[in-house]
């Protein structure tokens, strides 16, 4: 089947345009908060660098809005239910240090994207290697995981405080991903199966279980690289 086969099923192009307006609209919030940590950045070598990170973010909002635009979607449209809670979440999980905002992209951004990446097995393969783009890393991993634990070894004390912060992250993080999974009937029934035609792949109860768990471990682990405990 053809990318246009899956979307001549009305139910399943909603489920897309969800997809796609939820991660334009985290790609280009992820673009003015870098752009503000790039600001608040200690050093010139820091602030540039957390520039770069935040035009890579703005690359991948036009990259799906692109698509949309492709589609026949207003991507203004096609953003604008999830504003409300992805605005929400940033206002719960602001920031009080330059750091905790790093930490804050590396670990809430990488369980979006894990959840997003997940979501993205329900869908066509163009649409599919759209996505993962889209929420490719930009290099903000390493950089993020090399500037904490320059900081946790010029003060210890700091890995407290952001280990505390990182639990935090998570607990709002899955959280906002069950909402969004929930809320939106076009995205639950594009993971739960009955759209896009036959043969389709679909998750039942069991597997959206393991999925979350799936998203607990990664965020574990990214702890872990950051040297600070889960």
């Amino acid at each position: 089947m053809t990318k246009d086969d899956w979307l001549a099923d009305p139910q399943y192009r909603d489920a897309v345009a969800d997809l796609l307006g939820v991660l334009a609209y985290g790609e280009l919030t992820a673009f003015t908060r870098l752009a503000g940590d790039s600001e608040l950045s200690p050093s010139q070598p820091l602030k540039a660098a957390v520039a770069g990170l935040a035009v890579a973010e703005f690359r991948h909002y036009e990259i799906l809005v692109a698509r949309l635009d492709e589609m026949g979607i207003d991507p203004e449209v096609a953003m604008a239910p999830f504003i409300a809670p992805i605005d929400a979440f940033h206002e719960r999980t602001r920031p009080s240090t330059w750091l905790e905002g790093l930490v804050k992209a590396y670990v809430g951004d990488g369980i979006a994207t894990d959840f997003y990446r997940e979501i993205a097995a329900y869908v066509d393969p163009s649409t599919q290697a759209l996505v993962h783009s889209a929420m490719e890393d930009v290099g903000q991993a390493e950089f993020v995981v090399k500037v904490v634990r320059e900081a946790i070894k010029a003060d210890p004390k700091v890995a407290g405080r952001l280990a505390l912060w990182g639990r935090r992250l998570v607990g709002e993080a899955l959280s906002q991903a069950q909402q969004v999974a929930v809320e939106r009937d076009a995205l639950a029934s594009l993971m739960v199966g009955g759209i896009g035609g036959p043969g389709r792949p679909s998750a039942d109860l069991a597997e959206l279980g393991r999925m979350f768990a799936r998203l607990t471990d990664e965020h574990t682990r990214r702890m872990g690289r950051l040297g600070l405990a889960a």
